[in-house]
C-alpha cells in the first residue's frame, strides 16, 4: 500500500538533542464525512446499500464530480492512511485543518470515534489544527445539503432547520449544522487543543508560559474556550485554537490556527456568524487582522532556540506562492480571479514568518503537491512544502524525519489502494439510472465506477472536474473556441509558425488532453509524471522550448505561448516527492 498527505508544516531551524530521527506523519484536508455515522435527534441512519446490507449517509456522485473534493471514498482513504502510518511505527499524527465536511456534529462525533481507536489500538498520537471547513464560520450556524443520496437514487436534503428545506421529504437534524469553535473544541479536545497531563509542555497566544513555570495544573484553565479569544477588529471578539505542544522530549509542535474572520460591516452585530467573512484566503488576513499569530511564533522559536528544542509547525494555510512562479501568467491567460489565485499567499507572508525563525513550512488547503522556497538577503530561508488532499488527486500524505544536524527528510506516501474504496459503487448505479431516465443534463461519466484502485478513481474524479466545472468555468472561449479541435501536431505547427510542418506521432492528443495533463501537474506536481504518457512528456517539452522561442504578433498564439509557459513552469519545479532540507547548508536535495 503506498499513500501520501496534506498539510501546514513548520519547522524552525534548530534541532533538540532529544527529537533526532523523531518522525512525524501530516495528514491533511481529510474531509471527513461519517458514512456510518447517526444522528442524535433524527432516525434516519441512510440508505441501505444492497452490497453490504449495510446503511450509509453519503453524497451523490455528480455533487463530488463538481467539486474540488471527494466526499464518500476519502473515508476510506482516510483509514488506509491511518493503517499505513500505524503499520511504519509512527506514533505522532499531525492534522492540518480540515479534517472535517463541514464541522457538523455527526462527522465530528465520527472523527474523534476513530482517531481513539487508533490510539488505543496503536498508540498513535493525534495533534490538530483548524482549517477553513472545521468551522466554516468562527460560531455555529444553521446549514445542510441539498445533495446527500436518496434512496431512489435522486438527491436528498439534509438541514439543520425546517425552514432551510428546498424540497419535501427533506430530513431535519440538528446534528448536520456547521459547528463553531466551541462546539469543536468540546468535541476534539483530546487531540491537542487543550492540555494534558500526558504533554511534557502546553501554551497558547493568549498565556504563553515559560519552560520553568509550566505544570498541568498551571495551564489547565487556558485551554478554555472563554480564554482562547482575541480581538480581529475593534469590538468584534473571535477564538483562535492555536498551540504549542511538547508531546516527546526536545520536539515542540507549533499548531497555528491560520482562520481568520474579518467582520463584513464593521457597524453590525459581533454576535452574528453571517456577518463574517470565510477564512479561505488564509495569510494574507493573518497579515492585516491577525498579527499576534506572527509576534507569538517569534516568541516560541526564540524560547525554543534557548533550550536547543526542535520546533516543528503546522497549519492549513500556505506560506509561499504554490504556482512554482506561474501565477503572472496564469493571470495574463485566464484572469486574475481564475485558478484560485486569490488564495496565493502574497510576498511578505513568507518574509514575515521568515523574519519570525521559521525555515520550512508544510502548507495544506489547495489540494497539491508542491515545494516553494524563499532565501532572504540576510540569510533567512523558507521551505513551504505543500502536501496533497486525501480527498483529491494525487491522494497522498507526507512523513518528516528529523535528523541530525538540521537535517530533515520528507517522503510522499500515496495512497494508491484503499480497501473497500468501491463499496458505494452499487448506490451510484442506481444514481446514474435515476439521471438517466430523467434525461438530466447533469448525467456524469459511468466509467468513473469501472476504477480498480483509489489513485484511479481520484484521478478519473479529476477529469471529470476538469471537463464539468474547470473547463466552462476558467478557461476564456475564445482559446477553447480555437484551440479544443486541435491536436497535437496542430501544436507543433504553430510553435514554429510554419503550416507544413508534420510531426504525425503528435496526433494522439489533442487539447482536452493537453489541459488535463495540466491540472495533473497543478496537482500533484512531479507526481503526475506516472500518469502521463512518457512519449507525449518528451512531445509537451519539445512544443515549450519552441513556443517559448516563437516570435508572433497573433494573438492566438501568444495565448498558446503563455499556456506551454505555464505548463513548463508548474512540470519543473523544486522537489516535492521524496527529498531532504538541510537547513545548516540551505539547500533542498532531491532523495531517490
Amino acid at each position: 500500500m503506498m499513500i501520501r498527505i496534506l498539510l501546514v508544516l513548520v519547522l524552525s531551524g534548530f534541532s533538540g538533542a532529544y527529537a533526532q530521527q523523531t518522525r512525524i506523519a501530516f495528514l491533511s484536508d481529510i474531509h471527513f464525512q461519517d458514512l456510518y455515522g447517526s444522528f442524535s435527534d433524527h432516525e434516519f441512519r441512510g440508505i441501505t446499500n444492497p452490497g453490504t446490507g449495510k446503511p450509509v449517509i453519503m453524497r451523490t456522485m455528480g455533487a463530488q464530480l463538481r467539486s474540488t473534493r471527494i466526499f464518500n471514498e476519502n473515508y476510506y482513504a482516510f483509514l488506509a492512511a491511518l493503517d499505513d502510518v500505524a503499520a511504519r511505527g509512527i506514533k505522532i499524527v499531525a492534522l492540518p485543518g480540515d479534517f472535517s465536511d463541514d464541522g457538523q456534529a455527526y462527522n465530528l462525533r465520527g472523527l474523534r470515534k476513530i482517531l481513539e481507536e487508533y490510539a488505543r489500538k496503536y498508540g498513535l498520537r493525534f495533534f490538530m489544527t483548524t482549517g477553513n471547513h472545521d468551522p466554516v464560520g468562527p460560531f455555529r450556524q444553521e446549514g445542510g445539503k441539498s445533495d446527500f443520496l436518496g434512496a431512489d437514487g435522486r438527491p436528498l436534503g439534509i438541514y439543520s432547520s425546517a425552514s432551510l428545506a428546498r424540497s419535501p421529504g427533506s430530513i431535519i437534524t440538528k446534528d448536520i449544522a456547521p459547528s463553531g469553535y466551541r462546539e469543536i473544541l468540546e468535541e476534539l479536545k483530546d487531540f491537542g487543543l487543550r492540555p494534558s497531563p500526558a504533554y511534557l509542555y502546553w501554551s497558547t497566544p493568549s498565556q504563553f508560559i515559560s519552560p520553568e513555570e509550566y505544570s498541568y495544573a498551571a495551564v489547565e484553565r487556558y485551554g478554555d474556550y472563554r480564554n482562547r479569544m482575541y480581538e480581529v477588529s475593534p469590538g468584534f471578539t473571535v477564538p483562535d485554537l492555536s498551540y504549542v505542544v511538547e508531546p516527546a522530549e526536545g520536539l515542540w509542535l507549533l499548531a497555528i490556527d491560520g482562520n481568520t474572520y474579518i467582520p463584513k460591516n464593521t457597524d453590525g452585530d459581533p454576535a452574528d456568524v453571517k456577518n463574517y467573512n470565510p477564512s479561505s484566503v488564509g495569510y494574507n488576513n493573518v497579515m492585516t487582522n491577525k498579527t499576534r499569530l506572527i509576534a507569538w511564533v517569534k516568541q516560541v522559536t526564540a524560547e525554543a532556540r534557548k533550550r536547543n528544542k526542535t520546533v516543528v509547525a503546522f497549519t492549513h494555510y500556505p506560506m509561499i506562492e504554490y504556482n512554482d512562479g506561474a501565477s503572472e501568467e496564469i493571470s495574463n491567460l485566464l484572469g486574475p480571479t481564475k485558478w484560485q489565485l486569490h488564495r496565493a499567499p502574497a510576498e511578505d507572508v513568507a518574509r514575515a514568518f521568515a523574519d519570525a525563525g521559521l525555515q520550512v513550512h508544510f502548507g495544506g488547503h489547495m489540494h497539491i503537491n508542491d515545494t516553494g522556497i524563499r532565501k532572504y538577503e540576510d540569510g533567512k530561508m523558507l521551505v513551504n512544502i505543500q502536501v496533497p488532499s486525501l480527498a483529491a488527486y494525487i491522494p497522498a500524505y507526507k512523513i518528516l524525519t528529523v535528523k541530525p544536524g538540521n537535517v530533515f527528510e520528507i517522503e510522499t506516501v500515496i495512497v494508491d489502494k484503499a480497501d473497500r474504496f468501491n463499496e458505494l459503487f452499487p448506490l451510484y448505479e442506481k444514481e446514474y439510472e435515476a439521471l438517466r431516465s430523467a434525461g438530466d443534463s447533469r448525467i456524469w461519466n459511468k466509467e468513473i465506477l469501472n476504477t480498480r484502485s483509489y489513485r484511479e478513481f481520484t484521478l478519473f474524479h479529476l477529469q471529470e472536474l476538469v471537463r464539468l466545472r474547470m473547463i466552462p468555468s476558467d478557461w476564456p472561449k475564445e482559446l477553447t473556441g480555437q484551440a479544443d479541435k486541435l491536436n497535437g501536431e496542430d501544436f507543433y505547427r504553430l510553435s514554429k509558425g510554419n503550416p507544413a510542418l508534420k510531426k504525425r506521432s503528435y496526433r494522439r492528443w489533442g487539447f482536452n488532453e493537453l489541459l488535463l495533463d495540466l491540472y495533473k501537474f497543478q496537482s500533484a506536481d512531479e507526481l503526475a509524471r506516472r500518469d502521463i504518457p512518457r512519449k507525449r512528456l518528451k512531445q509537451y517539452e519539445t512544443l515549450c522550448r519552441q513556443f517559448e522561442h516563437l516570435d508572433t504578433e497573433d494573438e492566438f498564439r501568444i495565448r498558446l505561448k503563455t499556456l506551454f509557459r505555464i505548463l513548463n513552469k508548474i512540470s519543473n519545479g523544486d522537489p516535492s516527492d521524496h527529498f531532504e532540507v538541510d537547513l545548516n547548508k540551505e539547500k533542498v536535495r532531491r532523495l531517490k
